[in-house]
């Protein structure tokens, strides 16, 4: 299913509708997570959206990788606004995004069905006016 969903991203890059790519720890040369935007090129929006392999969990890679990423939309892309949305139950998701420069937004309840329970969307996003890039830190990079 990996192999899949990875042969997606080339031709979903030359469309225009998302820019994928893997989280590496520098170090070692080692996968540990995924990041990408899906992007809506003519409203000069996109959703960012990953995902961290658990043995990488609360070492700061998601976090490097997805202010990484939003500058990729704001400065390489021209986007004008990113959003985001995580689970209520998952708090660490959100810190990430707040790391990255987005701003909550509000709580969309009982959004989404998810082995057959509601669960309430925490909401996110950030404008290009609003961003300011952090210091680039830590030891994880993406890449194509």
């Amino acid at each position: 299913m990996a192999e899949q969903w990875i042969s997606t991203h080339a031709a979903e890059w030359e469309k225009g509708q998302s820019a994928v790519f893997a989280i590496v720890v520098r170090e070692a040369n080692e996968l540990c997570g995924a990041i990408g935007l899906k992007m809506d090129l003519p409203q000069a929006r996109a959703e960012l959206g990953y995902w961290m392999g658990v043995p990488f969990w609360g070492r700061g890679y998601c976090s490097e990788a997805a202010r990484e990423m939003v500058r990729f939309g704001f400065e390489q892309l021209g986007l004008n606004r990113i959003h985001a949305h995580h689970f209520s139950r998952n708090p660490a998701s959100g810190r990430v995004l707040q790391k990255a420069g987005l701003r909550y937004e509000g709580c969309l309840r009982q959004h989404v069905r998810r082995w057959n329970q509601f669960e309430d969307l925490e909401c996110y996003g950030v404008l290009r006016a609003q961003w300011s890039p952090h210091a680039h830190q830590g030891g994880a990079e993406f890449c194509a």
